[in-house]
C-alpha cells in the first residue's frame, strides 16, 4: 500500500473522522475514510463500504467498539498480508503488533479501561447527546493513534506541535463528574 504524502497532521486526522461521523458515517467508517484520505491512499470507496457492519460494537451488536474496529481495519490495509503464509509471517505479526497496540492505548486514553461498546456506552441512552458526543470523541482518538503508527513505521512528518491527541471530551466528561460528585457530597 502506497501513502502519498510526506507529512500529515494527527490532530487534522483525528478531526476529519470526528467530522465524518458528525456527518453522517458512523465510527468505523468514519475513521477508515479520514485514515484513507488523509495519507492519499490510492483505494476506493468500497474499503468504507467494508468497514459499515464493524460500527456500534459490531452490527449493533454492542462488542468491540467500532472506532477500534475500524483501527484495526486501517492498520490491516496499510500493514496486512495477502498471501497466506502461515501464523510466524512477520507481515501478520507485524500488523498484530500494531493492533494490539492500538486496543492497548486505547483501553488507557478512553478513561474506561474498556474496549467493549456495551461497557463504553452504558451509562448513555444510545445515540442521543452525550452518547453520539463520545462516539464521536472516540473515533477521533482512534483516528489519531493508526495516524500516529502509520508516521512512526512509514516515516511519515507529523507536522502538530503537540504530539498528542486533542482530549476535549475526556477533560469535559471528568470536569463534569467532578462537579457532579460535589453536590452529592454538598
Amino acid at each position: 500500500m502506497e501513502v502519498k504524502v510526506k507529512e500529515v497532521s494527527l490532530r487534522k486526522i483525528q478531526k476529519d473522522a470526528e467530522d465524518s461521523y458528525k456527518g453522517g458515517f458512523f465510527c468505523c467508517e468514519a475513521l477508515v475514510r479520514s485514515i484513507r484520505d488523509n495519507f492519499e491512499l490510492d483505494v476506493p470507496d468500497t474499503v468504507i463500504a467494508m468497514s459499515s457492519g464493524m460500527s456500534v460494537g459490531v452490527g449493533r451488536s454492542g462488542c468491540l467498539c467500532g472506532a477500534l474496529n475500524g483501527g484495526v481495519l486501517a492498520l490491516g490495509l496499510l500493514f496486512g498480508r495477502t498471501e497466506p503464509r502461515g501464523p510466524k509471517d512477520p507481515e501478520v505479526v507485524k500488523v498484530m503488533g500494531f493492533t494490539h497496540e492500538l486496543h492497548d492505548w486505547f483501553k488507557v486514553y478512553n478513561t474506561k479501561n474498556a474496549t467493549c461498546c456495551r461497557v463504553l456506552t452504558r451509562e448513555y441512552n444510545m445515540a442521543e447527546g452525550e452518547h453520539k458526543r463520545q462516539c464521536i470523541y472516540f473515533t477521533g482518538l482512534c483516528a489519531w493513534k493508526v495516524g500516529e503508527i502509520v508516521c512512526r513505521e512509514l516515516g511519515v512528518k507529523n507536522i502538530d506541535e503537540d504530539n498528542e491527541p486533542d482530549t476535549y471530551w475526556a477533560k469535559e466528561r471528568q470536569a463534569a463528574k467532578k462537579a457532579e460528585k460535589a453536590m452529592v457530597t454538598a
